[in-house]
């Protein structure tokens, strides 16, 4: 090659680099992949296709939702993390990603390290739920109960690791008093052994308490978000009632594998706070007990942090194991 065509070569380089830039195509230009943890139906997954829409609508590209259902969202979690970072597959997590790490003894995946926070769109706290015979009315007298029948009573949950198994070990800690763990295979038999006298009490979300509460068949003390539900205003958090930080919920994020591209990450969060923005879109996620959110990836990956430090105390204290 002469001087003269090598200079004209780098002369030319410029606008081929631009033109390639011009062509590459923008994102979204295929569908998008959001993976649930759960089974169809579930709170999850009704989350996942509430805001995987909203997604859609704002970015031109069809959401398809798909349950890989397993090990308390681990398996769905594994596949993302091991998935292409492109922005075209996404994970709709739950508070399990921030308890898994200290739940169980090996995962197959980091997750702080193996993803890319994109937001955190909502959280649903929890209900301390008791039997209409149980003898207290509010939490104070409930800890006063508790504290004069060490080991006597009984709560249950959804499964042994879950937020609401947890939330029961946490109130253990707090309180200071021995009470028995009895886990069921999922809300609903959960709720159901509290309607019915088989425990004391239990911890709940608002839509599966909510049907039992209405007749009377089970009662609510308290609330274990950090300030009154606008749907049950009467209802007193857990630290107005005497228990400091008692903050338990599950919450709702999506997040891509890590390396994606942070415009990739920035479009997406952007296209997730316009939907959390919108008053119709605020309203149905109301209707299913939680509060809409609307934050940044800072956010997100500071607030997964906060919530494995938390639950890693809770698990260690209570020597909780998985199923």
């Amino acid at each position: 090659m002469t001087v003269r065509k090598f200079v004209a070569a780098l002369a030319i380089l410029p606008w081929l680099c631009g033109h390639a830039l011009a062509q590459a195509p923008r994102f979204p230009a295929k569908p998008i992949k959001m993976v649930v943890g759960y089974a169809p139906g579930g709170g999850s997954d009704i989350m996942g296709r509430l805001i995987g829409q909203q997604i859609a609508e704002a970015l031109g590209q069809q959401v398809i939702v798909e349950n890989r259902a397993g090990a308390a969202q681990n398996v769905a979690a594994e596949y993302v993390a091991k998935s292409p970072a492109d922005g075209y597959t996404l994970f709709l997590s739950s508070a399990a990603l921030g308890i898994n790490i200290s739940l169980y003894a090996k995962l197959n995946y980091d997750p702080v390290r193996d993803f890319a926070p994109v937001a955190v769109f909502a959280t649903s706290p929890n209900l301390l739920l008791v039997h209409p015979s149980f003898p207290a009315k509010n939490i104070r007298e409930f800890i006063a109960v508790a504290k004069k029948n060490p080991g006597k009573l009984n709560f249950s949950s959804s499964g042994s690791g879950s937020s609401q198994h947890l939330a029961g070990e946490l109130l253990k800690i707090q309180i200071g008093v021995a009470m028995t763990h009895i886990p069921y295979k999922g809300s609903a038999p959960s709720m159901t052994a509290l309607a019915s006298g088989e425990v004391d009490f239990s911890f709940n979300n608002i839509p599966s308490a909510q049907p039992l509460m209405t007749p009377g068949r089970i009662r609510a003390l308290g609330i274990t978000s950090a300030k009154r539900s606008p749907l049950l205003p009467g209802l007193p958090t857990m630290i107005e009632g005497g228990l400091p930080g008692f903050i338990t919920q599950t919450w709702y994020g999506v997040l891509a594998p890590a390396g994606t591209p942070a415009d990739v990450v920035n479009t997406l969060n952007a296209a997730i706070v316009k939907a959390v923005r919108k008053e119709d879109f605020r309203a149905r996620i109301a209707q299913t007990g939680a509060d809409p959110i609307t934050e940044t990836p800072e956010y997100f990956r500071k607030y997964l942090q906060e919530e494995i430090d938390r639950w890693a105390i809770v698990v260690k204290a209570s020597k909780a194991k998985p199923e």
